[in-house]
C-alpha cells in the first residue's frame, strides 16, 4: 500500500528556493507515475508537476515551468520537487500523489488519475 509523507515546506522570501520531498513508506509507488499538486486558500487544488514511473517523461503547469523541477529516486522511494525563484502566488499546501495504474508511458495531469495522496506540506512565500 502506498503511504506518502511530504516534507520540506516552510516560510521563505520571494526569489528563494525550496525542495520538497515525498517519501513512500509503503514502497509500492516505484511502478507508478507520481505528481505534485497544490491548493491555495480559497482555491481549488491544482496540478503542479508529474513524472512517469521511470522518470523518462515529465509535465509541468505553465505557472511553474522553468522554475520547478520534479524528480524521483525509486531506489529511495522518494519524489522531489525543486522550487526556485519562488513567488507569493506559489503559497499553498503542496501534496504529492501516486498514480492509479502502473507503468503509464505519459506523465499524468488530472487529479483523478492519482489514487494515493499525502497529507500535504505548507509552503509560504512572503513578498
Amino acid at each position: 500500500q502506498v503511504r506518502l509523507v511530504e516534507s520540506g515546506g516552510g516560510l521563505v522570501q520571494t526569489g528563494d528556493s525550496l525542495r520538497l520531498s515525498c517519501a513512500d513508506s509503503g514502497r509500492t509507488s516505484s511502478s507508478t507515475a507520481m505528481g505534485w499538486f497544490r491548493q491555495a486558500p480559497g482555491k481549488e487544488r491544482e496540478f503542479v508537476a508529474s513524472i512517469t514511473w521511470n522518470g523518462a517523461n515529465t509535465e509541468y503547469a505553465d505557472s511553474v515551468r522553468g522554475r520547478f523541477t520534479i524528480s524521483r529516486v525509486n531506489t529511495e522511494n522518494t519524489l522531489y520537487l525543486q522550487m526556485k525563484s519562488l513567488r507569493p502566488e506559489d503559497t499553498a499546501v503542496y501534496y504529492c500523489a501516486a498514480g492509479r495504474r502502473p507503468y503509464t508511458a505519459l506523465a499524468l495531469r488530472a487529479a483523478d488519475s492519482f489514487g494515493s495522496w499525502g497529507q500535504g506540506t505548507q509552503v509560504t512565500v512572503s513578498s
